[in-house]
């Protein structure tokens, strides 16, 4: 069966897409039943090209990806989430609403990359580490045996991959 995640972030335009665009990147080359997704509470409409090129330079494939609301995801015939991320501070303080089957929330908090100095090399360069930084999460989350933990169990395992 299927483990779902999703991953939130206000505007569901840098962070979140790169969240959702590694997950299911590295999921897919070690063959595991895992897809992610990811939202925003007030989604922009459009994603970053800075966070669009660095998942392409990862041989990532984005034709797919747009910016949506975390409403998509309430409907009943929405896949049934195992486990919901947040990746920005903004949306983590915000009340979610009511996901179907309870799953497991988490908090991994990045910095937007967006916010970065230096012109456009600068902000290409912090796309690049936060993708390295989210990247390297989601390695981790992958390597839990998702199918066979129970919800306190799991939600102390992805608490600690933040907390290391």
């Amino acid at each position: 069966m299927t483990t779902h995640v999703l991953i939130l972030c206000t505007h569901n335009s840098a962070r979140s897409v790169l969240a959702e665009g590694m997950l299911n990147h590295l999921a897919q080359q070690r063959g595991l039943d895992v897809r992610a997704h990811s939202a925003g509470s007030a989604p922009s409409g459009r994603l970053n090209p800075f966070a669009l090129e660095a998942l392409q330079r990862a041989g990532v494939d984005t034709s797919a990806y747009r910016s949506k609301s975390w409403d998509e995801f309430t409907t009943p015939d929405a896949p049934q989430m195992r486990i919901v991320i947040t990746v920005c501070d903004s949306a983590a303080a915000e009340t979610c609403p009511f996901w179907p089957g309870s799953p497991v929330k988490v908090h991994w908090g990045y910095p937007d990359p967006s916010n970065a100095l230096g012109g456009d090399e600068g902000k290409r360069q912090a796309f690049e580490l936060t993708r390295q930084a989210i990247g390297f999460r989601m390695l981790q989350l992958l390597e839990l045996p998702l199918e066979q933990m129970g919800n306190a169990e799991l939600q102390k395992a992805l608490s600690d991959i933040y907390s290391h």
